[in-house]
């Protein structure tokens, strides 16, 4: 449900609903429908930490209301006139007045966090047809999660054939795989969308069945699902320079054994796709359930059980909660605390007010959503920075971070309250955005509280045939549950891919996986990742918007080849090299690269293969076309 230019809006049906408007947002469209940047007054500037809701008292924000409400109400009937994009110098007004300074990364990035519905400003604008009518070019894409999907889509406008090869037997990756109880996003439901597919999300943070249909109806309505091999796996690819082509083998879940060519192969596996099963002594003589959390078995009764949980990660902090409501014991082993980000929305829903007005009020979702939005992207990448003078510890590592620990730490002892004996085991003993900062809305601490439910401050040492062993305790057991990740770093695998000369990825990787912006390499044409290394980010920039970037960045690739008539483009050596080294150098010097602690950002080396460490428009500003000096072209 999004707006319709051609659908009517009563005067009276918008004063019955926008009382439930975000002020910070009904501001920014006042200001862009009337060009009067006047109403962006700096006393209603929203706080930051507290969007989209702005941080306001109850009586300002009815002001701001009223005030809006004032000036669009003359407007209402001309609302499919309203200008798609605000003038240079009111988007200018309005990126300040929300950030709170004139900030040039903030500028830049305005021009793509604003999105008006019905639009899609980086669709291809080129066709195969057109600019290389003679020219055989295919395209395999690995895998139809978030990113493959949208990898497809791009090449369908460019006209360019393409086939989608998907291991499971439905589309959204990750979103299809893991269905364990309470499964959601921790990214805001209208930024973890892509910027140009908007949809009528019933709560703040998408459920994973939510998710699921939102990637399932993006597929169907784009005709994306005809183009998809479901139940095959990509067993591996292998470059033929003679042909300039990759064959890609593939198996079948009923182990029929085949094998396709094209000119281009797009690798779409994601992160996020092989579960993680710790190597715990005594696991396979355990004789109970074990399940992870991405194989959720929904067969399982914990009533009266005694469960174990292993893990206290993301998942683990949302399928927990939901297991001691039933269960008679649970324990959880921890061998490190999370950091909480405080989020009283987590699960709540959306007021049908407001979600009448993304579908009804012009622009509204649009700007709604760039409230969101263009902080997330600047982010906070300062209270990731280690400051050597500072200096940094296993604390903190800038007077920023420090500031953020903090404001993170009064949370938890907010939280934990007369339990004075939590406390110990839920202030992590590392410096914020070294490891993942998860949302809660109090749900975690809560659960710790029950009755019924222990935390355990360390790791397994090992399992037996009815239990789990925590340093000389034994701790009984009917069912373990491991909320342990995944094996995030090994990225393609256990695709075997070869390159040139016959250079196998995965041997010149080792375990260091790096990418050129964590999409092409050298020795391996004309092959492009999406979600590659080096690509997520955790306290700046989005997910999504990042592979939109990898989404154009490959597709101007592909123009390159169409139109220059070449066969195959390589990226040059000295131009990975001095990248690979920009990046490590880059890393080391967040939280997430200089602390020891272990986290899954980091390889059994203790290097960052997964983080992008620069800021989110440097990774914007260099992947909106492809440099053609960056790679040899024949």
């Amino acid at each position: 449900m999004v707006y319709l230019p051609d659908r009517p809006l009563s005067d009276d049906a918008l004063l019955a609903n926008l009382d439930s408007a975000q002020a910070p947002a009904l501001l920014m469209l006042t200001a862009h429908v009337t060009g009067e940047v006047s109403v962006l007054r700096p006393e209603w500037r929203p706080d930051l930490a507290k969007l989209p809701e702005g941080g306001y008292a109850p009586e300002t924000a009815t002001s701001i209301r009223d005030h809006c409400r004032e000036r669009l109400l003359p407007l209402l009937d001309s609302q499919a006139e309203w200008p798609e994009l605000p003038e240079d110098s009111v988007r200018r007004a309005i990126c300040s007045w929300l950030m709170g300074e004139d900030s040039e990364d903030a500028q830049a990035l305005a021009e793509v966090a604003f999105t008006p519905d019905q639009a899609d400003p980086r669709a291809a604008d080129w066709d195969l047809a057109q600019v290389a009518p003679e020219r055989t070019l295919r395209a395999v894409v690995i895998g139809a999660g978030f990113s493959g999907l949208l990898a497809a889509l791009r090449l369908k406008q460019a006209g360019v054939p393409f086939t989608i090869l998907e291991k499971s037997s439905n589309v959204a990756g990750t979103w299809a795989q893991n269905t364990y109880p309470n499964c959601r996003t921790d990214v805001p439901s209208h930024v973890y969308t892509y910027t140009f597919v908007p949809h009528d999300w019933e709560t703040y943070f998408g459920t994973q069945q939510a998710i699921f249909d939102y990637l399932n109806e993006f597929a169907l309505k784009n005709g994306l699902l005809e183009h998809v091999r479901f139940d095959t796996e990509v067993t591996a690819t292998r470059w033929d320079a003679a042909s300039a082509s990759w064959t890609i083998e593939t198996r079948t879940a009923d182990g029929d054994v085949s094998s396709t060519e094209a000119e281009v192969v797009v690798s779409a596996v994601g992160q996020l796709s092989r579960p993680l099963i710790p190597r715990i002594e005594g696991l396979d003589t355990f004789e109970g359930p074990v399940v992870h959390s991405a194989e959720w078995d929904h067969d399982l009764d914990f009533t009266g059980k005694r469960v174990a949980v292993i893990g206290t990660g993301a998942s683990a902090l949302q399928f927990a909660p939901a297991v001691a409501r039933d269960a008679a014991q649970v324990t959880i082993f921890q061998r490190s605390a999370p950091w909480l980000r405080p989020t009283p929305e987590l699960r709540k829903p959306i007021d049908p007010a407001e979600r009448w007005l993304f579908a009804h009020l012009n622009h509204y979702r649009a700007y709604y959503r760039f409230s969101v939005f263009l902080p997330r992207l600047i982010g906070n990448l300062p209270a990731a920075t280690v400051d050597p003078d500072y200096p940094p510890t296993e604390v903190s590592v800038s007077a920023a971070n420090d500031q953020l620990r903090m404001q993170l730490t009064d949370y938890l002892i907010e939280q934990a309250g007369d339990r004075r004996d939590l406390l110990e085991k839920i202030i992590p003993d590392y410096p914020p955005a070294a490891k993942r900062i998860i949302r809660d809305d109090g749900t975690w601490v809560s659960t710790l509280k029950r009755d019924n439910v222990r935390l355990i401050g360390q790791a397994v040492q090992r399992i037996d045939k009815d239990g789990v062993w925590s340093g000389d305790e034994h701790v009984p057991a009917d069912i373990i549950l491991l909320g342990t990740g995944f094996r995030a770093s090994e990225f393609l695998m256990p695709m075997k891919v070869t390159g040139v000369d016959g250079q196998d990825l995965h041997e010149t990787w080792g375990i260091d996986a790096s990418a050129y912006l964590g999409i092409t390499l050298p020795g391996f044409p004309n092959f492009f990742c999406m979600y590659g290394p080096n690509t997520n980010t955790v306290i700046h920039g989005n997910l999504v918007f990042f592979l939109e970037c990898q989404a154009a960045y490959m597709l101007s690739a592909v123009r390159l080849l169409a139109s220059g008539s070449h066969t195959s483009m390589d990226l040059r050596p000295d131009v990975f090299a001095d990248y690979d080294d920009e990046v490590t150098e880059e890393s080391a010097k967040r939280a997430w690269g200089w602390s020891k602690t272990h986290s899954w950002y980091q390889n059994a080396a203790g290097r960052s293969t997964i983080m992008w460490p620069l800021p989110a428009r440097t990774y914007y500003e260099r992947t909106r076309e492809v440099r053609t000096d960056d790679y040899q072209l024949s």
